[in-house]
């Protein structure tokens, strides 16, 4: 529309311009002059358009959508052509819905959907759902995709460690309704699960009754392990008591005695050694007192 008025105004600043000069009017038709490039100027800078970073443009020329999106940048257009940017950022949506468990409870849930929008397919997009493609496909299939979900899980599962897989079954499921249309989910996180009171608290005591159970499980562990050391330390201990006691005889103390013996008959204090005090005694020995 500004192209078309900026054309009509240099169509009319150059047929002016021309009467002043012939009527002999120069000041008039400098004024002609200056509307004329003034116009010139406009016209040649809407022959151009600027297409921000993180952003593709389509074209529509009187509703003939072109197949090639503009990239990010400055792209040479026709003026006469209206420019419809779409981001293709990672955007976010935020959503508190009430949905079913399998067991048929209402569990209220709050998720995020990180998602954008595939470049190549923007033309797509704008002829086939329009710019406002978040609110009349995307949040409508997200919200149905996430009740289908949770009807699946028991509702506990949705307050433990199920929640990672629960998040990326909605990705999945989502994705394989959205993609072909063009539009790319990322992740799904739940940011907050609200259960009925009731089943909140008999969930966390059954948590705390497995915790409590793991933890005698583990101390069972630790003093069976205790006992079967003390056991095969006893029974080391009396393995080479044996060993010891088989090894000591009589002929090993008449070593043992003369071997003493002779430390004795070597010592300063010695004075008298007898050897033998009967068949199988010990030497007898005498001080000097």
């Amino acid at each position: 529309m500004i192209f078309i008025i900026t054309l009509i105004l240099l169509i009319v600043g150059i047929i002016t311009s021309i009467n002043m000069k012939k009527a002999g009017r120069k000041q008039e038709a400098s004024i002609s002059l200056l509307v004329v490039i003034a116009a010139a100027g406009v016209a040649l800078f809407n022959m151009f358009t600027v297409i921000p970073a993180g952003t593709v443009g389509v074209v529509d020329f009187l509703g003939s959508v072109s197949d090639n999106t503009l990239k990010s940048g400055v792209n040479l257009v026709n003026p006469m052509a209206k420019i419809e940017k779409f981001s293709i950022k990672t955007q976010e949506i935020k959503e508190v819905m009430s949905v079913p468990s399998k067991e048929g409870l209402s569990v209220q849930l709050e998720i995020s959907l990180m998602y954008k929008l595939t470049p190549d397919k923007a033309n797509d997009v704008y002829k086939e759902i329009g710019a406002n493609y978040k609110e009349v496909i995307l949040i409508p299939q997200f919200r149905s995709v996430v009740r289908g979900v949770t009807a699946r899980y028991e509702a506990k599962a949705l307050y433990t460690a199920s929640r990672e897989k629960l998040a990326s079954e909605i990705i999945n499921d989502l994705n394989s309704l959205v993609a072909p249309r063009g539009i790319t989910i990322e992740e799904a996180p739940l940011r907050e699960i609200v259960l009925p009171p009731g089943l909140t608290k008999s969930i966390e005591e059954k948590l705390q009754a497995e915790q409590e159970s793991q933890r005698m499980e583990f101390v069972l562990r630790k003093e069976t392990q205790e006992a079967e050391r003390k056991r095969i330390e006893a029974k080391g201990i009396k393995d080479f008591q044996t060993i010891v006691s088989e090894g000591i005889n009589d002929q090993l103390l008449r070593w043992k005695g003369i071997e003493a013996t002779e430390k004795l008959a070597a010592s300063q204090n010695s004075k008298i050694v007898v050897i033998g005090a009967g068949k199988d005694g010990l030497p007898l020995i005498l001080g000097n007192n």
